[in-house]
């Protein structure tokens, strides 16, 4: 057995280079399609299916509150209840996002990391690469002056010595004590954090449920389900709304698969793309299928000779299929070839926010993955084709000719069916790259409700060892932003505690009028501002004034609104002189505000995002609190008249001269922003262009093919047809209309296939319907324009057919 199919291989080899440009165009066809499906496979094994790099990462949990639908953070106070109460857990740790000025010789850096919980490494179940983590004693007020790094910041920054350890560093101007290391794939929120510290709640953090800033991680016990742990979080949640009714009004625990919550935000486009490159290597393998078959059609008299030698079907079975996988493996060769470079190109270019895209690479499991499709490919083609041949009937093969071959013979309807097949498959893939253009178009065309043009931003945290006074802080930001605003070719600066298209925070306002209840409250953004912010970034007024320098800490507490909160509080009443309860401590005077004036809406959360209440207090007037949401963090926003990036120098040197020792980092425009929040749906729309337009081609290439070889086998029919009279006319009207007949069958199932399909899309597009009648005709237009140009060709080709050398054809 293995004799004979080396001995086919070989003279399947040599069939191959007989035939060098059909060989050529399979091999070049399998290599594309295998090669893009097996770089994209790479991506989505990378991002979805690799488990987690911790300790059995199925039952690590992902815990959320919920309140009216949505899914939030933690409080200290409800994490510190659920722990104590929860039997369905070894483990529970809270994990605060942040990021810490780290002193350097050359200059400050800003390095993310965490504030966690001491459990949080046993938790997952990752040792440290040298040293120890903190211990419970350490996670406590007063002793929690120890740090963990990560093995990037060690290799970078300290050498990779192993003396680093009880070493002390300046983190936000505090010595810490390094007592450990851990490996680079530790990342719990794939943010790469570098830094961690106890989180060292105080009496005071773990009594409040309010300020929800927490992210939860929970370990399963052995033999605990899911839905166990949600029905004991459902008990504890009761329980919590029952003990805290201010604060957990309507609020309730939820609980799901930690990898799961990491990838949701990627899981359906990286499908779809994987789905979408599927297709593609299935319109390939149609193609393919078709030059054999036609292939097989000239050999059919050296297959009759086989069989009336003796050769049996199973023999002659073997043979083709023998050099069908010929072809897929040096398809496959070709393919490797083309995934290696195609994934290199998807990490670069991909958006850097997608978890673990980092790691994708041609390892075992993509290799694997690509011999799989390789043979695959082989049978899917190859099996098919060589049944049909292996049928072949001595007597009839010597009897045929060309003149009995028709359109409507046996073997051209089903090159014709594959055709149809390969125009449903490419109209599905163009359908969903339309819908994307689509959207993207109409993304485009969004107002953002502000000049985005020519802004800067850069973000200033301030060390809580040096600016604990409220005071203090306001002034240090203040001067920033003052001296900002006199550099050369600045135009205007501000400064906010979180700048558009950056997130930010919200709070639950109480218009006047509604009882004190969290059911009346509405969840709104909130913006701490100076005076020039509205100017800076050209928000329009729609009623009342701006802050001005009279709105002191000392004077009436004033907000301004967006109209979006305008409608939601007042309805249709004017709001400005009404009050509005907010972000201070219950029955405390300062907890009303007076709407002073109502602002334009913007799309601060992204141009595809719909707009949220939002409400913006002047920085005079920050309460406490509010400096510990934020970190003692602001972003200072400058419009320039000359390009933004040429005034980084001179924003630090303004940073460095105010608060020295701190760094102005997540520097960007606003333009780059933007393009940055767009990046995974540009991502998605020119991977799903691309692979449509290669199925175009490959569609385009189907025709062409099955009407050449059509015309070829047709020769003597159509001399006949234009010896009793045909024109030209007539001849190319025949051709067309056999690729128009097989196009329009085509785009008929292919329209069904696609208006199921496309629903899967419906959470990438932005103001355009998944059944978009324009996108649909659009498409199809394109289909059978590219169908007749395909078609052309063979069709001019039939109409110069000589009559009299076509009646001589055989």
């Amino acid at each position: 057995m293995t004799s004979s199919f080396l001995q086919d291989s070989r003279y399947g080899w040599r069939m191959l280079r007989n035939s060098p440009l059909l060989t050529a165009m399979a091999v070049l066809t399998l290599g594309l399609t295998i090669g893009a499906n097996t770089a994209v496979f790479s991506i989505v094994n990378s991002v979805l299916l690799k488990p987690l790099p911790i300790a059995d990462p199925d039952r690590v949990m992902f815990m959320t509150e919920t309140w009216n639908g949505l899914y939030g953070n933690m409080s200290a106070g409800n994490f510190v209840d659920v722990q104590a109460q929860s039997t369905s857990y070894s483990a529970m740790a809270a994990i605060k996002e942040v990021s810490f000025n780290l002193a350097t010789q050359e200059s400050p850096e800003r390095v993310p990391g965490q504030r966690t919980t001491y459990e949080l490494f046993g938790l997952l179940g990752v040792q440290p690469l040298i040293g120890r983590t903190f211990t419970a004693d350490e996670d406590q007020p007063g002793r929690d002056q120890v740090i963990v790094i990560g093995e990037a910041l060690w290799r970078t920054r300290f050498g990779s010595q192993a003396s680093i350890l009880g070493r002390t560093i300046q983190v936000d101007s505090q010595p810490k004590t390094v007592i450990g290391v851990m490996p680079a794939k530790f990342d719990p929120m794939q943010n790469h954090d570098q830094i961690w510290v106890p989180i060292a709640f105080d009496d005071a953090r773990r009594a409040m449920h309010d300020e929800h800033y927490l992210l939860a991680l929970a370990r399963l016990k052995p033999g605990i389900s899911v839905a166990q742990a949600q029905s004991e979080l459902d008990a504890i949640g009761k329980r919590e709304q029952e003990r805290f009714p201010r604060d957990n009004q309507g609020r309730s625990f939820s609980v799901q698969p930690f990898q799961e919550t990491l990838v949701a935000g990627y899981r359906t486009g990286l499908l779809m793309l994987l789905a979408a490159v599927g297709f593609v290597l299935l319109i390939g393998c149609v193609n393919i299928a078709n030059l054999q078959l036609a292939r097989a059609r000239t050999r059919r008299k050296e297959l009759a000779i086989r069989v009336a030698l003796g050769a049996s079907r199973t023999r002659l079975l073997m043979q083709m299929i023998s050099e069908s996988m010929v072809l897929a493996l040096v398809g496959g060769a070709t393919g490797v070839l083309v995934a290696y470079a195609g994934i290199q190109f998807l990490v670069k270019h991909a958006p850097q926010d997608i978890a673990r895209i980092g790691e994708a690479s041609l390892d075992r499991t993509a290799l694997l993955f690509a011999i799989t499709l390789t043979l695959l490919s082989g049978t899917l083609f190859g099996a098919w084709v060589a049944l049909r041949a292996s049928r072949t009937e001595p007597q009839e093969a010597f009897r045929d000719g060309s003149r009995t071959s028709s359109m409507h013979s046996a073997r051209d309807r089903l090159r014709g069916a594959l055709v149809v097949t390969e125009i449903a498959i490419a109209l599905v893939l163009l359908a969903g790259a339309g819908l994307l253009i689509r959207s993207a178009m109409q993304i485009s065309r969004v107002n953002a409700g502000y000049e985005t043009h020519s802004v800067l931003i850069g973000r200033v945290s301030l060390p809580e060892s040096q600016y604990q006074n409220p005071e203090q802080l306001q002034i240090v930001f203040r001067r920033i932003a003052e001296q900002a605003a006199t550099l050369p070719g600045v135009q205007s600066a501000a400064v906010v505690s979180t700048a558009p298209m950056r997130g930010g925070f919200t709070n639950g306002l109480i218009p006047q009028g509604r009882s004190m209840e969290l059911s009346n409250a509405i969840d709104s953004r909130f913006r701490l501002i100076t005076p020039t912010y509205f100017s800076t970034l050209k928000i329009p007024v729609r009623r009342g004034r701006v802050f001005n320098d009279s709105d002191t800490s000392s004077g009436q507490r004033v907000m301004l609104i967006n109209e979006t909160l305008a409608r939601a509080a007042f309805g249709s009443e004017d709001p400005v002189g009404k009050q509005i309860a907010c972000c201070e401590a219950d029955n405390s005077p300062e907890q009303w505000k007076t709407v002073v004036g109502v602002v334009g809406d913007i799309r601060a959360s992204g141009l595809d995002r719909d707009v949220p209440p939002e409400f913006y207090l002047p920085l005079t007037q920050a309460p406490k609190e509010s400096w510990e949401w934020m970190e003692r963090s602001m972003d200072i926003v400058v419009r320039s008249s000359i390009e933004p990036t040429s005034l980084v120098p001179a924003l630090r040197k303004v940073v460095e001269n105010v608060a020295a020792g701190v760094p102005l980092y997540r520097i960007e425009t606003v333009d780059e922003r933007i393009d940055a929040l767009l990046g995974q749906m540009h991502f998605q729309m020119y991977l799903l262009i691309s692979f449509a337009a290669v199925a175009l081609l490959l569609a385009a290439i189907g025709i062409y093919g099955v009407l050449s070889y059509v015309v070829s086998q047709r020769t003597h029919e159509i001399g006949v047809r234009m010896a009793i009279g045909a024109s030209e006319r007539d001849v190319l009207a025949l051709v067309v209309g056999q690729a128009m007949w097989l196009t329009v069958l085509g785009l008929l199932i292919g329209i069904t296939g696609a208006l199921a399909l496309t629903r899967l899309l419906k959470s990438l597009l932005y103001g355009v319907s998944t059944t978009d009648v324009p996108t649909f005709a659009a498409v199809a237009a394109l289909l059978a324009g590219t169908a007749i140009l395909a078609s052309y060709i063979p069709a001019r080709r039939a109409a110069k057919v000589d009559p009299m050398a076509a009646l001589r054809y055989e």
